[in-house]
């Protein structure tokens, strides 16, 4: 008996055993979360998808997953997003070879990852020729032709809005478009309670996306902030108010700027789609805070809500079309005749950069107006010798003492690297020495800001920060805690020189900033906006274009600071900002003005506009230039710098249909299969080229001997009337336009034309790409597209 209980211990010591390692190793396997894009749904085209279309969709996921991973409840716990309007498909948390079987399925699109994406005024309409001097309004200005923007919707994905701004003040405004389907979300504390969002007739949606964001911290608890719409970093505020904000008057920040502060669409409706949070919970710190899985779902909300436009300040780096959280969201937004607006992001000038390149997404970088902050740095040997900075400082130094100058590194404190200490890094300067000095740093790996706090920390009067040599000329104003500036590469040379010659004797002063209006040149690219060329498809140009993205003035979250540094107890109702999310909504604001003139424009008419329109020349009439001082190219601003009161009437315009796009995403390579479970779409045996989509620009990234390449544009303008065709062909390249004239005898007539690019030369300056324009005219309209051309000299 004892030996029969025995064997029955030790036979189920060794199951028990057993589950525990087959548990442990099970629990240990790592989880991740994924976006499963399935195409779209057979009701995608329904004006109006019912409750039971949903959950019938939401239960195909869930049978769907479950013939993966084993049934149907862990399917169910798996899957914390179904998309079951617009969008087909789901995000859940998977194991990695869960995901790889997926993958494999015939009925899948796409597998990828939920990435983490990142972030990327009162004078500036003025300067883009919306309004003159003293806030008068032309009669023939685009504001004025299209009231303004009224009753266009402009839905914001970012991370939320400080309602209680006076920018999305309701007074005056009319009855909310019955259109609209949206809504605002109540905002749920951790304890369950409800908390009323308070939207208005301005304010008109406002919702939350975090199941995305939560499974990229891997289950960290997160507080109440993520269970609202309420903007607690400042960025969606800024980019909403910049795109749709009403008018508010009296507006500055600290005096800096003072003017009347408005959105691109003043007599907007707004909405804000919040998917961005901060990134201090997510285990790898170079994530952003803004996941894909969020996006989709934001998406796809804004198209059932019945947004026009859609503003995306928000990137990461390129991936296939159907691998991209953004591409998809706006292929679908597209469908719906929603123009769909990103930032190109701030990785410049680094070559190949820019992101958000799907041609049905206009794509937009970053420039300067011609307005400065400026703070110049004076040396005490000699009070005409200035350096000229910009700053937003509040503080400043009340008399004109000296005080004295050392260079970062000089104050570098024990244990830490020279480099460090140049660029003022968190704990690299020793008091000892820091002390009642203006600190010179470099810019560049932490923020201004940052640099000019590690300096106050460490006992300075001031800091003046230098450009590095990538940022040039660039000068950006920030909300600095103490007397600080920002001086140009070449005058940071020249302080450096100083410094080392006169030693401990140095000196200077940083003089009050003050807003200076009227500078040249202006625009100039910014340094940090994204470049082409595209590394998905060279073939399309992008950024599409580039709007102002320097210092710019809009509403902000007063629910932090303007610096956002942790000891900063500032509270502003203005903040100025700079990025390629700033000029997003600028281009946003301005599709919304073109929006209410031309309703029936598509999504790619409103593109062509804005394209065709730009401008390539500053304030001074000379070429666009980088902020290094050379030549910009289109693969640095696109088209041109927008030019609003010019795309309201651009003449032709080079349209795009669903079909077009999809014949573009055949032409790359996609199979009849996955383009049926996209669109219900089948590529033809004869697919168009991947330079014949109908794009305002052409790009020839091979171009061994010849190409022809074909174009079709319509008449928006005046009839009966005829086009001219003018080339200004790039250098080496002979090219030919075939007709060279078009007539139209009535608007919404369509004429083609082929475009002829031969090799004649194999001289190259720029990587061997060569810049051209081909420009339709009939004397009142311009209508001008960029050629960009690789020589193939081999």
């Amino acid at each position: 008996m004892n030996s029969c209980f025995s064997s029955f211990f030790f036979s189920l010591s060794i199951l028990l055993l057993l589950h525990k390692l087959t548990t442990t190793t099970l629990a240990t396997k790592k989880l991740q979360s994924y976006v499963v894009y399935l195409g779209e749904h057979s009701h995608s085209n329904s004006k109006q998808v019912s409750i039971s279309q949903q959950e019938a969709a939401t239960d195909l996921h869930h049978e769907f997953l479950a013939s993966v991973v084993g049934n149907k409840e862990k399917a169910k716990d798996a899957i914390f997003y179904s998309y079951t309007r617009h969008i087909n498909g789901f995000s859940a948390n998977l194991e990695e070879d869960e995901a790889l079987a997926i993958s494999k399925l015939p009925e899948v699109i796409s597998v990828f990852p939920n990435k983490g994406r990142k972030l990327h005024t009162t004078h500036v309409w003025e300067f883009l020729g919306l309004e003159q001097t003293n806030d008068h309004i032309s009669k023939e200005s685009l504001w004025k032709k299209s009231n303004f923007g009224e009753d266009v919707i402009i839905g914001n994905i970012d991370t939320g809005v400080w309602a209680a701004s006076k920018s999305f003040s309701d007074i005056g405004m009319g009855p909310i478009p019955s259109r609209w389907k949206g809504s605002c979300q109540n905002s749920t504390g951790l304890n369950g309670r409800k908390k009323v969002f308070h939207c208005n007739k301005k304010l008109i949606g406002a919702k939350y996306f975090n199941k995305g964001y939560e499974a990229g911290t891997l289950g960290q608890q997160l507080n109440a902030s993520f269970y609202s719409a309420i903007d607690h970093e400042g960025h969606g505020t800024h980019t909403l108010s910049t795109a749709g904000g009403g008018f508010m008057y009296y507006a500055s920040f600290f005096g800096y700027g003072n003017g009347t502060a408005k959105g691109g669409s003043p007599n907007a409706r707004v909405a804000t789609y919040k998917v961005c949070y901060p990134g201090d919970l997510l285990p790898n710190s170079d994530d952003g805070g803004c996941f894909d899985a969020d996006i989709l779902a934001a998406i796809e909300a804004a198209i059932t809500d019945g947004v026009d436009i859609i503003s995306m300040s928000v990137g990461g780096g390129v991936s296939d079309y159907f691998k991209d959280a953004i591409s998809i969201g706006s292929f679908h937004a597209m469908k719906n005749n929603i123009t769909v607006v990103c930032s190109a992001g701030n990785s410049g000038p680094k070559s190949g950069t820019v992101t958000n390149v799907a041609p049905w997404i206009v794509t937009v970088g970053a420039s300067t107006i011609d307005r400065e902050f400026s703070s110049s740095v004076v040396l005490d040997d000699n009070d005409n010798k200035r350096f000229n900075g910009d700053s937003i400082s509040i503080k400043f130094f009340s008399n004109k003492n000296f005080y004295p100058l050392i260079l970062s590194e000089h104050a570098k404190a024990p244990n830490v690297t020279e480099k460090d200490a140049e660029l003022c890094l968190s704990g690299s300067l020793d008091q000892s020495k820091a002390q009642g000095k203006i600190v010179v740093c470099t810019r560049g790996i932490s923020s201004r800001v940052d640099k000019s706090e590690v300096v106050r920390l460490a006992g300075g009067v001031g800091a003046i920060i230098i450009n590095d040599k990538d940022s040039g000329y660039e000068l950006i104003a920030d909300a600095h805690m103490l007397p600080a500036t920002e001086i140009s590469y070449s005058d940071g040379i020249l302080l450096r020189t100083y410094i080392n010659s006169t030693g401990l004797a140095s000196k200077a002063r940083i003089t009050r900033p003050k807003t200076v209006l009227g500078t040249k040149p202006a625009p100039i690219m910014a340094s940090f906006s994204s470049p082409g060329p595209n590394l998905i498809t060279p073939e399309l140009l992008k950024p599409d274009i580039t709007a102002p993205g320097v210092n710019i003035i809009a509403s902000y979250s007063q629910a932090t600071s303007p610096s956002s540094l942790p000891l900063d107890s500032r509270r502003v109702p203005f903040n100025i900002m700079s990025g390629t999310s700033m000029a997003c909504p600028i281009v946003a604001g301005v599709v919304g003005l073109l929006k209410t003139l031309h309703p029936d424009w598509s999504p790619a008419a409103i593109k062509s506009a804005l394209l065709t329109t730009a401008r390539s020349r500053d304030n001074r009439k000379q070429h666009m230039m980088k902020s290094s001082f050379l030549p910009a190219t289109p693969f640095d601003y696109g088209s041109g710098h927008i030019n609003p009161n010019k795309a309201m009437d651009p003449g032709l315009i080079y349209d795009i249909t669903v079909e077009g796009y999809l014949d573009f995403l055949c032409s790359i390579g996609y199979d009849s299969s996955k383009m049926n479970q996209f669109s219900s779409y089948s590529c033809s045996s004869s697919s168009t080229k991947i330079t014949n989509l109908n794009y305002p620009s052409i790009t020839i990234p091979n171009l061994k001997n010849s190409i022809v390449v074909k174009r079709k544009v319509k008449n928006v303008g005046t009839t009966p009337t005829n086009y001219t065709v003018k080339v200004i062909s790039p250098p080496g390249i002979a090219v030919t336009v075939n007709p060279s004239v078009l007539e139209f005898e009535y608007i919404g007539e369509e004429k083609s034309f082929h475009v002829s690019f031969v090799a004649v030369g194999n001289h190259s300056n720029n990587g061997g790409y060569e810049f051209g324009n081909l420009i339709w005219s009939d004397s009142s309209h311009h209508v001008r597209s960029p050629l960009v051309i690789k020589l193939n000299n081999k």
